[in-house]
């Protein structure tokens, strides 16, 4: 498959990983850290699976139906956390991750 077959998907990768660095980063922030920490932990596991299977898809990947059920739950999975908090990074990275999640599902 070329860039552009999968350019929705590459898209919204990117989108998710940097709604989930920007999500952890203003998390770090808040007062009480220790009640976001779940949230920290999934934007790193979102953010790194977004990125390398970004660069996977850029690479033309066999695997791409693998990685993309993978990331689809993952993206699933911190999307679900995010959305408790009232944060608005919060709220924008769930959007990101939902909406990353469902392209995946596209091609998983």
């Amino acid at each position: 498959m070329s860039k552009h077959e999968n350019q929705s998907l590459i898209s919204a990768l990117h989108d998710c990983m940097a709604a989930c660095n920007h999500c952890y980063d203003s998390c770090l922030k808040e007062d009480d850290v220790k009640m976001m920490a779940e949230c920290i932990r999934l934007d790193r596991e979102c953010a790194d699976i977004c990125g390398f299977f970004e660069q996977a898809l850029l690479r033309d990947t066999p695997f791409k139906a693998e990685l993309a059920k993978v990331c689809a739950e993952i993206c699933e999975a911190c999307g679900k956390e995010c959305e408790k908090h009232d944060h608005d990074h919060c709220q924008e990275c769930a959007k990101a991750c939902f909406n990353c999640a469902k392209e995946c599902r596209k091609v998983a």
